[in-house]
């Protein structure tokens, strides 16, 4: 278990679900707290609320991209990688989940047990997701230790 499965834990015992984290995750990278974010990131969990719907983890990591690479003030503009880093990480969680749990869904990937996240099962797509999108990050050029700065775009 590496230092990003155990900080899954925490967050985890803490009663964050998977999109919390992943959002939460990269904000300790960059060293920044937004708790209206990760307060917003809420809706996106348990297959955005009814467990039929995109797993968390997914629709989370798509923000968690939009953190390094999207449009946040009148004066921004989005990096323009940003549809290429969404399509890699999109593209990538669906092949995985496929492969394994035959679907991308929160329903599918918990084997119909829905209500109560597994920790085994969401724990490891989680940590698996998270290191994919700091290489799909990396790969692209960017720091995951550093976001948009605020003054990006003046």
């Amino acid at each position: 278990m590496n230092d990003t499965d155990l900080r899954i834990l925490q967050l985890h015992g803490s009663g964050y679900c998977c999109a919390q984290i992943i959002i939460l995750l990269c904000l300790e990278n960059m060293q920044r707290e937004s708790p209206d974010l990760v307060r917003a990131a809420q809706g996106l969990c348990l297959g955005m609320g009814d467990c039929s719907g995109t797993c968390g983890i997914l629709s989370g990591g798509i923000c968690a991209l939009g953190l390094y690479a999207g449009k946040g003030t009148d004066y921004e503009q989005a990096d323009e990688q940003l549809p290429l880093l969404i399509e890699n990480f999109r593209e990538w969680f669906h092949e995985k989940t496929a492969a394994e749990y035959g679907g991308f869904t929160c329903e599918k990937i918990l084997d119909g047990e829905c209500g109560t996240p597994n920790p085994d099962t969401c724990g490891k797509l989680l940590g698996e997701s998270y290191a994919q999108l700091i290489n799909i990050l990396l790969d692209a050029g960017f720091n995951p230790d550093e976001g948009r700065d605020e003054t990006d775009g003046y």
